[in-house]
């Protein structure tokens, strides 16, 4: 069985000279990695620079598609994705909003959800 993939940038790049930066909603994400290390286990994990553009979601999602962190359903496509502000592009369902993306893995790898 395929895993979803998540996508996150890598931390401490640079903006317009300035920095370094984080993003704030990739390091929410790596939190929920942090608490609940089984996710490594059946996720797949991307982490990506900042500067755009970003080819390996530019082939996944197009182009119009690059704002990260952005989780790649894989796992089961044709669930019922619709709690979860999903997108699609590609031929592919996708979440681009963090809250979405921490929710569905909750639900879908029973581990704890945002409160």
């Amino acid at each position: 069985m395929a895993k979803d993939r998540l996508f996150l940038l890598k931390p401490d790049f640079m903006d317009g000279g300035e920095g370094p930066f984080f993003c704030p909603y990739c390091a929410c994400l790596e939190g929920m990695l942090f608490l609940y290390p089984q996710l490594r286990q059946v996720l797949e994990i991307h982490h990506l620079d900042f500067p755009r553009p970003r080819p390996a979601l530019i082939e996944e999602l197009g182009e119009e598609n690059q704002a990260i962190p952005v989780l790649i359903v894989e796992r089961d496509p044709s669930g019922d994705l619709s709690p979860y502000q999903v997108r699609q592009a590609k031929g592919k369902q996708f979440l681009d909003e963090p809250e979405g993306i921490e929710t569905y893995l909750a639900a879908t790898y029973g581990v704890g959800r945002p409160h």
